[in-house]
């Protein structure tokens, strides 16, 4: 944007037809979310950048709404949710402004979370995290995000645990994440880890779909937790009675369960009472693939 200021008004009362036209073409090949991808393609980062010289920024906050709606839309209205357009419009966005911290995110959140909540490809985003560290290497919270997808999502705790101690090397850094950093090494894929990741990310977004994104991951940590602690308490009711609960109703009036039967969005858990398992149903808002 400091080049746009650097422009006579005439120049830009010149061009705004232009970027309204460029908008219309967006729109256009976007169509209710069933773009042709060859004509997405005639408008990469590279073919804006020679046709907007100098607005840069502009477009590339242009393109990030469009990435913005195309992937709100097809969370919540595609049948098919392929989201098979995040990629070309994450690069036509970061392309226009490497800077665009949010665009690396966001994008990140959106590639890498299961469906049908995301696209289900946790290795683009990371791959997008890492880009964005390359193009901003001033900024400790794209690396420390590197390092928390590529915990979360890769489950490889080494190398997360490596980011982040590049990361905390960063000038103005937080002081926690070489302590992060052992913890990760030392209980690899321990729950609580997660947690406190998940807490982070949620305390440093601002508000908006990766502040929910981090709040619905914690809420998804909790019913976990929770069917685990039901499960300890039917092999307490087994212990004392000879045999497991025939269900979770009975092990509620047993009063040897202190958590509530049901989740946090108010579906009850599924319970098998040949092993006495408990699991999030696959009905709950709070469910994830394993």
């Amino acid at each position: 944007m400091r080049r746009l200021r650097r422009i006579a008004p005439w120049t830009v009362l010149l061009l705004l037809p232009a970027i309204a036209w460029t908008q219309e073409r967006i729109d256009r090949a976007l169509g209710s979310f069933r773009a042709q991808e060859e004509s997405l393609y005639l408008w990469s980062g590279r073919h804006v950048k020679m046709m907007f010289p100098g607005f840069e920024g502009l477009m590339a906050g242009v393109y990030w709404l469009r990435t913005v709606q195309y992937f709100g839309g097809q969370r919540v209205f595609a049948q098919d949710k392929n989201f098979k357009l995040l990629d070309p419009l994450i690069e036509i966005t970061t392309t226009l402004d490497p800077r665009l911290e949010i665009a690396y995110r966001y994008g990140a959140t959106f590639l890498s979370e299961q469906r049908p909540v995301g696209a289900g490809r946790p290795a683009d985003g990371v791959a997008l995290l890492e880009k964005g560290a390359r193009a901003n290497p001033g900024s400790w919270r794209l690396r420390q995000e590197l390092g928390f997808f590529t915990y979360l999502f890769l489950k490889d705790a080494s190398r997360a645990a490596e980011i982040l101690l590049e990361a905390s090397e960063i000038p103005g850094s937080a002081f926690w994440l070489k302590a992060m950093a052992a913890d990760i090494l030392r209980k690899g894929g321990d729950r609580a880890t997660s947690r406190l990741m998940w807490r982070r990310i949620m305390e440093s977004a601002e508000p908006g779909p990766l502040k929910r994104n981090a709040e619905d991951r914690l809420r998804i940590l909790d019913a976990l937790d929770q069917a685990d602690r039901l499960a300890a308490a039917a092999r307490e009711f087994e212990k004392r009675a000879g045999r497991l609960p025939a269900s979770l109703e009975e092990l509620r009036a047993s009063r040897l369960a202190r958590d509530p039967v049901l989740d946090s969005s108010g579906m009850p858990f599924e319970y098998d009472a040949s092993t006495g398992r408990v699991r999030v149903s696959r009905r709950s808002r709070v469910w994830r693939p394993d």
